[in-house]
Formats: structure tokens, C-alpha cells, sequence
């Protein structure tokens, strides 16, 4: 009996470590701002492990015309990355709930194609269209409040754009990118306005700048500026263009790993492999900018350094069913474009779910109930 037992407990063994081969990492999830990798402790709480930034899959992976209510959410069944052991926290700091005014710093050389296609997602969020709406994606991040009982608001404006041209020339850090900002300011001969009551500041870098540990570790982050630096406190994410060196991570699924080579990469709805891979990085970092601007409001975890933001908990979800490598049952157009959003001039974005409050899961405006 007794060797049977061992016969027995080896296989498990044998075949839980065949089953970790297969997902290439049992626990790994990549990260977007100064956070790494999550575990779970014996009593269920979220745990947070700095880890070397590796090279991953994906650094950082019923539809209704009225407004949904909580009790909407907490009819739904179908809980894509639910669980227990997400404790999603408020811990005091403040949300964007004032109208959202958003300035972009357009670093080096870019198409006004491509400028087009992010300011109308931009745009989008407050802009009623055909459901599955971009806005309707964002009403989701809007069951957020601060401690006074406000919720995120569902405005958002473009208030002023900068173009540099490569001013730090074609590699930044995380460091210089705040210089980059600096830069745009007014009264540093730049043209945007400082806003800290609702200024939300986007550094979006063309496909030939090099970012610190861009497709290595992260596709895009966010974080604070620095008053020694910048001389203000000013919430602001850098988002990279993916299309010359790493579409297949930062731009999946529109571009797919070697090691898929049986997976078929979907067709971008916009036709620009990086400019719609940047697109969904870019709802990731508005929902945790919005959230968590001050990286002291929503977020799981006890560390404030390393948090588990509302996006983070969704990467590489974008329909029902989601999980692994599938992103989830998406639509496709006429012309075989996979999309779960609709914005305005027509536009149609693949855009990843975020944590839903209620529900205690990831949700999507185009989740099948």
C-alpha cells in the first residue's frame, strides 16, 4: 500500500509539472508600472514578490442601451477571472473624477493616420455610439469612487497636444521620459497647460524609440512626476509604439509568438498592427490612471510600490470565455476585423476588460451573458 501511495503522489507530481510546462509559467503575469509578479499566501490574500522583469506573453495580457446598475452586475453569471482571493481595496487617495483633460506628448515621428486613430478612442469614452461602445467599457471603471462617495468621471477631453522630436533622441528611461514632459510644458517653451486637478499627461513614443525595459517587461506604464524633476506632481503614462520591435507581445493578438505558430493572428480593426496594439495598453493605463493616479487609492495588495491594479487583474481578456491564450469570444466586421468596441467615426478597437467591482471579476461591454 505503501508504495502505491508513493507510485500515486509521484504522478500528480509528474503531471503538475507537465501542465506548468505547457502554460511556459504557472503564476506569470506581467506588469505595466513599478509592480512585478503576484502569489498568493496560505491565508488568501494577494502577496506581492519583486521578480527580475522577464521577457512574457504579455507584459502587463449582455449588452443593454441603458447605464448599468449594480444590480445589472450582480445578476451576471458569467465571472471571466473571478476569484475569491482578489481583495480589491480602497486605501484613501483620490480618482479622476473631475472631467478628465488629457494632454499628449507625441514623441518622434508620427502619422497624423495614426494620431487619428488614438485621439478618436480618446474621444470615444465620452461619446455615445453603436453598442458595444468604447463608453460603455468605460462605465465599468466609473463604479470607482474616492472617499467622499465621487465616482470616476465619464467625461474625458483632449486639451492639448505637444509634438517633440526626439528632444532626448531615440532611447528613454523611465527618468528621462519625465524630463520629456517637463518639456512640454508652457512655461518651458513647450504647449500644454499644467493641470493637477484632472490633467492626465500621455507620452505616446513612435515604433523607433527604445523605451527602459519596453517589450522586456512592460508595453506601457504609469505613474507620478517627480516635483525635483518636473516640478509639479502630475499623473502621466508613456505608451510605446510595438510595431518595429515586439507587435507579437505588445501588440497580440494582432501579431503572434513564434512559439503559437498553429494560432492565427487576428486582423486589427484599424489596419495599423501598432497603433491598435497600443490602443488597448492605452485603455489599461487610463482605467489605473484613473483609479489610482497617486498609487494610493484601487488597487490589491499591501505594497503601494508593487500594486495590483484594476487593469493588471484582466490582461489579455477581451471577451467572454477569455483565459490563457484565448482573449474570448470577440466580432469580427465585413472585412474580417476582430473588435469588442465601437467608437466614433466608425471606428471599431480590441479593447481588454477591466476589474468589475460588483462583480468581483473582469467584465467587458461585449460579455455574453
Amino acid at each position: 500500500m505503501a508504495s502505491n501511495i508513493v507510485v500515486f503522489v509521484s504522478l500528480l507530481w509528474v503531471l503538475a509539472a507537465i501542465g506548468c510546462a505547457a502554460r511556459s509559467s504557472c503564476s506569470s503575469r506581467k506588469v505595466d508600472s513599478v509592480h512585478d509578479k503576484k502569489d498568493l499566501s496560505s491565508n488568501g490574500k494577494v502577496q506581492i514578490q519583486h521578480q527580475p522583469a522577464k521577457f512574457g506573453f504579455r507584459p502587463w495580457p449582455k449588452i443593454s442601451d441603458e447605464a448599468p446598475s449594480v444590480d445589472a452586475f450582480t445578476e451576471s453569471k458569467a465571472f471571466e477571472g473571478s476569484s475569491p482571493f482578489v481583495n480589491m481595496q480602497y486605501h484613501m487617495g483620490p480618482v479622476l473624477s473631475p472631467t478628465i483633460q488629457v494632454y499628449i506628448t507625441w514623441y518622434g515621428n508620427w502619422k497624423s493616420e495614426d494620431k487619428a486613430i488614438i485621439k478618436d478612442f480618446l474621444l470615444s469614452i465620452s461619446s455615445p455610439t453603436e453598442l458595444p461602445s468604447v463608453q460603455k467599457w468605460w462605465s465599468t471603471i466609473t463604479l470607482y469612487t474616492d472617499q467622499t462617495g465621487r465616482n470616476i468621471t465619464g467625461s474625458v477631453n483632449i486639451a492639448g497636444e505637444h509634438l517633440d522630436q526626439y528632444s532626448h533622441g531615440h532611447s528613454l528611461t523611465r527618468l528621462s521620459v519625465q524630463k520629456v514632459l517637463k518639456a512640454a510644458l508652457k512655461e518651458n517653451n513647450g504647449t500644454l497647460s499644467v493641470n493637477s486637478h484632472g490633467g492626465l499627461y500621455l507620452i505616446l513614443t513612435a515604433g523607433d524609440v527604445i523605451m527602459q525595459d519596453f517589450c522586456r517587461a512592460v508595453c506601457g506604464f504609469h505613474y507620478f512626476t517627480f516635483p525635483s524633476i518636473v516640478g509639479y506632481t502630475l499623473p502621466y503614462a508613456w505608451i510605446g509604439n510595438s510595431v518595429k520591435q515586439c507587435p507579437e507581445v505588445c501588440a497580440y493578438p494582432f501579431a503572434i509568438p513564434d512559439y503559437m505558430g498553429a494560432t492565427k493572428p487576428m486582423k486589427a480593426p484599424n489596419g495599423r498592427i501598432g497603433v491598435d496594439g497600443m490602443i488597448s495598453v492605452i485603455g489599461h493605463e487610463l482605467s489605473e490612471i484613473s483609479s489610482n493616479p497617486l498609487i494610493n487609492a484601487w488597487y490589491a495588495g499591501q505594497d503601494p510600490t508593487a500594486p495590483t491594479e484594476i487593469a493588471d487583474l484582466c490582461e489579455g481578456m477581451y471577451g467572454s470565455g477569455a483565459g490563457g491564450s484565448y482573449p474570448g469570444e470577440v466580432q469580427t466586421d465585413g472585412s474580417g476585423s476582430s473588435f469588442n468596441v465601437r467608437g466614433i467615426n466608425n471606428r471599431k478597437f480590441l479593447v481588454q476588460w477591466v476589474w468589475n467591482p460588483y462583480l468581483n471579476a473582469c467584465s467587458g461591454p461585449n460579455a455574453i451573458n
